[in-house]
């Protein structure tokens, strides 16, 4: 199965699919709170996979200011933010993914705090039932917890989407860029009679 390209004509307007994308991707964000962080990693998936799939570009051209170039840019930083809310989730879970032992240590101890507040809150209460009070404050430190590496993620999250678009536009301007020599070159060499 071969790609054709599209007509610079075609491509004077963004791909209305990519701005898509981007939108609703911007949206998993506000939706991706508490039990639904899971459903961002298939939002993002999904989405990733509806780009990879419609997503065509103009045929390569060197000049910076060409069809071309704007829409690998903006199909790039939508894989890159698509890739960000699918791998949300994982960041806040994952000590491999999201290498920070200090940031992971300090919502620790802000879970260690919050355990210390539940009981607080309840006072002299807190001697008649040791095993709610034990629940109590072990779901307070993990919500602390929680808090803390998600708003963490949140700020290195653009660090890793970026990461992604820089990757995935330089491999896609490469890639475009040998399959327009590919076709140069064979067109040059046309039947000799």
């Amino acid at each position: 199965m071969t790609t054709r390209p599209v007509s610079a004509a075609a491509d004077a307007v963004p791909a209305p699919g990519v701005i898509g994308i981007g939108l609703a991707a911007v949206l998993t964000f506000a939706l991706a709170q508490g039990s639904w962080q899971w459903f961002a990693t298939f939002i993002g998936v999904t989405l990733l996979a509806v780009l990879l799939a419609f997503q065509r570009r103009a045929e390569w051209t060197p000049d910076i200011r060409s069809p071309y170039l704007r829409g690998l840019v903006a199909y790039s930083l939508v894989v890159g933010l698509c890739v960000a809310v699918a791998l949300a989730p994982l960041l806040q879970r994952r000590a491999w993914l999201f290498p920070m032992p200090g940031t992971r240590g300090d919502c620790v101890l802000a879970g260690r705090y919050a355990a210390l507040q539940a009981e607080a809150a309840v006072g002299n209460l807190a001697s008649g039932d040791g095993a709610a009070m034990a629940f109590a404050q072990q779901d307070q430190a993990r919500k602390a917890v929680a808090e803390c590496l998600a708003a963490t993620t949140t700020l290195w999250l653009p660090v890793y989407g970026v990461g992604v678009a820089v990757l995935v536009g330089a491999c896609a301007w490469f890639r475009d860029r040998a399959r327009a020599r590919a076709r140069s070159g064979s067109a040059g060499q046309g039947p000799v009679g």
